[in-house]
């Protein structure tokens, strides 16, 4: 997955388009991400003891990787991500400015 925990992303389709967020955690079996604040549903929750009520809960869900473009740290703007292979290590790179993620 070229998006990780922690990036900051640029939200460009659905319902939250133009928001900016950050990424709290990954799912790459269903390229999907959970993102802080975004795709928020509302969930109705039962009682589970006497005597307690039941509560609607808003819950953030995950959304699809191709909804999202990553915001490079460097030059402050949306981009694609790209690859650079340095010896052993791969290296995630911004394709505008080029500079390292």
């Amino acid at each position: 997955m070229k998006i990780h925990k922690g990036d900051q992303v640029l939200i460009v389709k659905g319902k939250d388009k133009g928001k900016k967020a950050k990424v709290l955690r990954g799912f790459p079996g269903k390229n999907q991400v959970l993102v802080e604040g975004v795709n928020i549903k509302k969930i109705h929750k039962k009682p589970r003891k006497e005597g307690e009520k039941g509560q609607i809960v808003e819950v953030p869900f995950p959304i699809p990787i191709s909804k999202l473009k990553l915001i490079c740290p460097k030059c402050a703007k949306p981009t694609r991500v790209g690859y650079k292979i340095a010896g052993e290590s791969k290296r995630r790179i911004c394709k505008k400015c080029g500079g390292e993620i």
